[in-house]
């Protein structure tokens, strides 16, 4: 079967996979997906920068479950890091089984430049999850305690197994995320299976179903503004991710309920943030700094003259 790229692929042929086989694949993670895959292919092009050609292209089988079951494969094996050859004596002698596992800005499938990606454009910023509207920036290269920035690490065995040096460029990084997304969709299909509870029960498990009462509450809100809820919705789900939209609320001291809300959008904060975005800190440059330090290090020991 031809497989086809997805940066190549126009917003109907792309509107066409989304409702197709994995319905947990939208329309607008493809959409992201080729948005990426663009974008990377300019700056191989502009700057001479190494980059990766994410061949993964969804499922179209007619039943959902089995088009993600097929799509997390897929991911699987496109994710998996790149191994040395039998034949090259680094993997035995030295215990170097793969390719790329040198350091944190390496690309563990495709050994791509990272650094310089993200100095140019830092794509990592600009992908971000339907859901949450977090970045892949956000999720997977930012400790999560401190918000510094820090380099996402890949596991030999995709989502499972011991931590590698390297990371995942942004593309490789984007699949992860869907991957990871797919799986947990997968989790719920298996505990929501009648067979999969009297499997537990069968354990050792005990399933006690506690009745809960629910106490329906009038909702004040009229009638003819239940038309503007998606619109607040989304307000609420953008202003978790960016400084520059504040809902405001104003109860009446008397009967506790919201009498006015009001909605700010601040352009100042829109274009910080947006500069912020395009521009990495100084505790990044620092760490990729040491990052190159290191490898520097690493590429003046000896090898035995063997690559």
């Amino acid at each position: 079967m031809n497989q086809y790229n997805l940066g190549d692929a126009n917003t109907a042929h792309l509107y066409a996979l989304s409702q197709q086989g994995n319905n947990a694949l939208t329309h607008q993670a493809l959409m992201q997906q080729a948005t990426a895959q663009a974008a990377m292919r300019d700056m191989e092009t502009e700057k001479n920068i190494q980059v990766p050609k994410v061949n993964f292209y969804p499922s179209r089988h007619p039943d959902p479950h089995k088009a993600r079951k097929k799509d997390i494969k897929q991911a699987y094996k496109l994710l998996a890091p790149a191994k040395r050859s039998i034949f090259n004596p680094l993997r035995w002698a030295l215990g170097r089984k793969y390719r790329y596992d040198k350091q944190t800005s390496m690309c563990v499938v495709d050994g791509c430049d990272c650094a310089s990606l993200i100095q140019h454009d830092n794509l990592y910023n600009k992908i971000r999850d339907e859901d949450t509207n977090q970045s892949l920036w956000e999720l997977y290269w930012q400790n999560p305690i401190s918000g510094q920035p820090e380099a996402f690490i890949a596991k030999d065995k995709v989502t499972t197994g011991r931590k590698m040096r390297g990371t995942y460029c942004p593309e490789h990084m984007h699949l992860y995320h869907l991957l990871c997304k797919w799986e947990t969709e997968e989790d719920k299909v298996k505990e929501s299976n009648p067979k999969t509870l009297r499997d537990r029960v069968k354990k050792g498990v005990s399933l006690v179903t506690v009745p809960v009462s629910s106490i329906v509450k009038k909702d004040p809100t009229p009638a003819f503004l239940e038309k503007y809820e998606p619109f607040f919705a989304e307000l609420e789900k953008d202003s978790r991710s960016t400084n520059g939209i504040n809902i405001l609320h104003y109860k009446n001291p008397s009967t506790n309920l919201n009498d006015v809300t009001m909605i700010v959008f601040d352009l100042r904060i829109f274009q910080e943030e947006l500069a912020a975005m395009n521009q990495p800190t100084a505790a990044f440059q620092q760490m990729m700094m040491g990052q190159l330090a290191q490898q520097k290090s690493l590429e003046e020991q000896p090898l035995g003259g063997v690559e």
